[in-house]
């Protein structure tokens, strides 16, 4: 197909999905991954370099807004809440997928460790994406799901890096250009913005953006990614984040306008529906070990310090995408994973992105909790 056809199908792909966001009252991120799988196996639409590129930029650039979007003083009040809620939706996916995967299924145990690591994870493009759309990024009970959520992801990322990652030299200057340019950032940032600031040529989006790229050349050639360093920029920046809003309001539409559409539409096309119905029983066998053990480890945490929101919150830890994909990809490219296992973890872990996000929206989202029930972010806290 054209390079300029797969333009005008994902263009046109992208629209509808916004348009039929507002009128269905669903998070327009899960529409995208519809349309991409719809895209992907019945309008033969593949993901040329371009798109691979700006799907990967869309991924970073998300993270690093939802590190931003984090309060540091609710963080640090909090720290206990997100450490542990984060923690055990790492660990309670990880292990019960792996063993599920050696003892039931008979994978070899790499093929079982992968899965173990591509089911943990919670998907902070989404959560974020989620947030943003219904107004509680700026709310304790946002903050604490999106610190909750890095605390996950960070697991996910270690487990992938030190059960199969091989290090390489470049895995140094990788590290030492993630401190120097989240320290550069910030030392710059009351010069840059004092002298460059609030232009209509936005200095301050191609200033973060330079940074970003930055990150994910030096995480590419370490044979990492740019996840982890991605979100503690935007940690690190947060104070000016929320010194200027309007900032906030134009990064987001940068992200959401021309990204991260890209992002979602290219996450629904890695699945495959022929492959995917063949093995449909392990699908659902796959889907439940992830959704049962996610809500075992994050529910009764969540009930002890949001309890109104606890099943909100213990759905979209149940979310899955970016570091899902990448692990069952790696899993693939290593020879670790075969084509029809690689698929069917795939749509698990996009199927985990739609589903809870959708019940999470529609019953139990914050607003209809009633107003004399809702908690207090300080009388939740002990």
């Amino acid at each position: 197909m054209e390079t300029l056809l797969i333009a005008v199908i994902a263009g046109l792909l992208i629209l509808l999905a916004s348009v039929a966001s507002v009128e269905l009252g669903v998070s327009v991120a899960l529409i995208e991954i519809s349309f991409g799988v719809v895209a992907g196996n019945f309008l033969g639409l593949t993901s040329p370099p371009w798109m691979d590129f700006l799907a990967s930029f869309g991924s970073i650039l998300l993270t690093f807004l939802a590190g931003a979007e984090v309060d540091p003083r609710v963080m640090r009040e909090r720290l206990k809440e997100s450490v542990l809620i984060g923690s055990l939706s790492f660990a309670a996916p990880f292990f019960g997928a792996w063993l599920v995967c050696v003892w039931v299924l008979g994978w070899p145990t790499p093929a079982a460790q992968i899965a173990g690591v591509a089911l943990s994870t919670t998907s902070l493009a989404v959560v974020y994406a989620v947030l943003v759309e219904t107004g509680l990024t700026l709310t304790p009970l946002g903050k604490l799901i999106m610190a909750s959520t890095f605390v996950t992801d960070f697991g996910t990322a270690l487990a992938l890096a030190l059960l199969f990652v091989r290090p390489t030299w470049w895995l140094v200057p990788f590290l030492g250009v993630s401190v120097l340019v989240i320290w550069a950032m910030l030392a710059l940032q009351p010069w840059f913005f004092s002298r460059y600031g609030e232009r209509v040529i936005e200095p301050e989006i191609k200033g973060a953006v330079a940074a970003l790229l930055v990150l994910m050349f030096f995480a590419e050639k370490a044979q990492s990614h740019a996840i982890l360093p991605a979100f503690v920029l935007g940690l690190a920046l947060a104070h000016i984040f929320h010194a200027y809003p309007e900032l906030t309001r134009r990064f987001r539409v940068v992200a959401f306008a021309l990204l991260t559409p890209f992002f979602f539409l290219k996450g629904g096309m890695n699945v495959s529906l022929k492959l995917v119905w063949a093995n449909f029983g392990l699908l659902l066998l796959l889907f439940t070990v992830k959704q049962v053990t996610k809500i075992a480890g994050v529910y009764p945490l969540a009930k002890r310090w949001v309890p109104v929101n606890a099943m909100f919150t213990t759905l979209l830890m149940s979310t899955g995408l970016t570091f899902g994909t990448i692990s069952s990809l790696y899993g693939l490219n290593a020879g670790i994973l075969d084509r029809a296992q690689f698929s069917v973890l795939v749509t698990v872990v996009v199927a985990s992105a739609v589903i809870p996000t959708i019940i999470a929206q529609r019953w139990f989202h914050p607003e209809k909790a009633p107003r004399s029930a809702r908690v207090r972010p300080e009388a939740a806290r002990e």
